[in-house]
Order: C-alpha cells, then structure tokens, then sequence
C-alpha cells in the first residue's frame, strides 16, 4: 500500500530466529507474488517480520496478479502466493503436473470497493444490476446519463483490474455472472495503485479494487453504496465482516508450496504471518478473522509446529 506505483516488489532482509528457541540462526530466501490486494498484507507482515528477527532470511513480495501469481507458483517459482480468489482447476492441474502440493489458507476478508472521484456529487449508490450494465461484454455506455435517469450528461471513464487479476475475476462472476466476462475498453491494471490514481484523477471515473487501497485514500476519493435488492449498503469493516456488504465481500488467501513449507525458514515465516494476522490485517485496512479460525488455518500446516520461532 505504501509503494509507489509502478514498483513491482519489495525485497527484505528478514530475522532468523536462532539462539535459545531454535538452537541455531536460520538463512534462505522466500520468493512471495500474486494477488495487488493480498501485497499489503504480506508485505506487512515481512516487514514486521523482519523487525522482529535477526538473521539472513531474504523475503521478496512480487505484484503480478493472482493469475499470474499462481502461474508463477505451480512452476515452482515461488513459495507462497497471494490470492484474492481460489485457484481454478486448470491451474491447480498445472501445479499437480509439476509436483507442487500446496495448502490454501484464509487470511482476511475483503470489501471489493466501487469508487468515483471526489467532484462526482451525484452518485452515491449503484445497484448491481446498473454494474452489470456498465461492466458486461458488449456494453456502449460511456455516460452517466446513460446509466441512469437523472444523472448528468457526463462522460463515464472505466478503471478496473486487468486479467491476471483475482479482483476481476471475482467481480465478473458475482456481477456479470459469469467470470472473466467484461467489456474490454477500460483502464486496466493488475496494480491497485495505478487504478487508485486514475480514479483520483478523473473527475469523470468509476473503478474498483480492494477496500485497503480505498482506506488508504479514502480522502482522495467516495466509495459508492451497492444495493444487491436489500438496500444501499457502503462497505465498512463492520458491514464487510457481518456479510451485509453483498455481493463484493470475499476471502483472501495464501497459497503454500508444502514442500516449500518444511523448510525451517519459511515455515517460521508462516507461523508469523498467521499468528500476527489479526493484527497487521486491520493496520493496512482489510477485516481480520478470529483468534480461533486463525488457529484452525495454521494447523492445516502440521509441519510448521516444530518450526523455530521468532
């Protein structure tokens, strides 16, 4: 969240836990890429990570989409992947081709956010169906006026995620009904970041990301209500959390390469990321899980409890 736009990774040097709990310091390298809107978490938790530890423990956290994350991985690029959505069946087929055993694990809760710029004072609330009409294959409208009776004679400026992205992938199904289906003449970016500036830009834009990279600018720009036939409803960590804010609320996960995840630096690495989650994933602005679910998703890692511990 705190990068600038266009940076493609972060890169820390992380602690080893050694000495009195590990019998030893630790050293490697953990290679992290995939979902924009998990980057912030993980990129959190490597730099608390690393404040916290001493050692020679090297932790780069790449921005290439979740498409393009789990491609990564299932070749074996990688050790975790960040993703805003499951992984399909296609590329979990990729990943049992090359022999990668992985282990999905829940981290946050997201509220995908609709947002215009701040000189949009007409728009306070879309209704999925008028979503639907902007966003599905086909679509001609390029002006408010179009979208509905009422709205001002303006032209309409579209910026969305690219392809490669969980974030797209999870907005065309649950508001086109079918994933991957959408007009393709919008600004299109798998960085959250550069979607963030075209709206605060562009007094004529409606986009949408995650709901940290909205928190984190919430100044520069309005997040507009989504009425799914039960009212307009603005996503907020209680709405988010509680399952009002429907249809956009979703999980976001971590893929784990399990062989990956034996070795005992990046299983430390893991235990530290679940067991600081609560904290961290509020601080960069998505709703944290439960002590408890957070427990039930680390022990999905058996190999991580003897792993030393910063």
């Amino acid at each position: 969240m705190r990068a600038a736009t266009g940076l493609i990774f972060f890169t820390f040097v992380l602690g080893a836990c050694g000495g009195e709990r590990g019998g030893g310091s630790m050293s490697g390298t953990i290679a992290v890429d995939g979902s924009s809107t998990v980057y912030p978490i993980s990129e959190a938790v490597a730099e608390e990570f690393a404040l916290q530890t001493g050692g020679d423990v090297r932790v780069t956290v790449g921005v290439s989409g979740t498409g393009g994350g789990f491609k990564r991985f299932c070749a074996g690029e990688t050790d975790i992947s960040n993703a805003s959505r499951p992984i399909r069946d296609s590329e979990a087929a990729d990943c049992a081709a090359n022999g990668v055993e992985y282990t999905e694990l829940t981290i946050a809760i997201d509220g995908l956010t609709v947002a215009v710029n701040n000189a949009n004072d007409f728009v306070q609330c879309l209704t999925v169906d008028e979503l639907r009409r902007i966003w599905e294959p086909g679509s001609t409208i390029d002006n408010w006026s179009q979208v509905r009776a009422g709205f001002p004679n303006q032209p309409l400026a579209l910026y969305g995620p690219g392809t490669n992205s969980g974030t797209f992938d999870y907005f065309t199904e649950e508001v086109i009904g079918e994933q991957g289906a959408s007009r393709g003449d919008y600004t299109a970016s798998e960085d959250d970041n550069v979607l963030v500036q075209g709206v605060e830009g562009d007094p004529n834009a409606l986009g949408y990301f995650g709901y940290a990279y909205y928190i984190e600018n919430a100044q520069r720009m309005r997040a507009v209500a989504i009425d799914s036939g039960s009212g307009c409803v603005l996503p907020t960590e209680e709405t988010v959390a509680g399952g009002t804010y429907t249809p956009l609320s979703r999980p976001l996960m971590i893929y784990v390469n399990n062989a990956k995840a034996r070795q005992p630096h990046v299983a430390a690495f893991i235990r530290f990321y679940l067991e600081n989650a609560a904290e961290l994933v509020p601080q960069v602005g998505y709703v944290g899980l439960d002590a408890d679910r957070y427990a039930q998703e680390l022990a999905k890692l058996p190999q991580t409890s003897g792993a030393t511990q910063p």
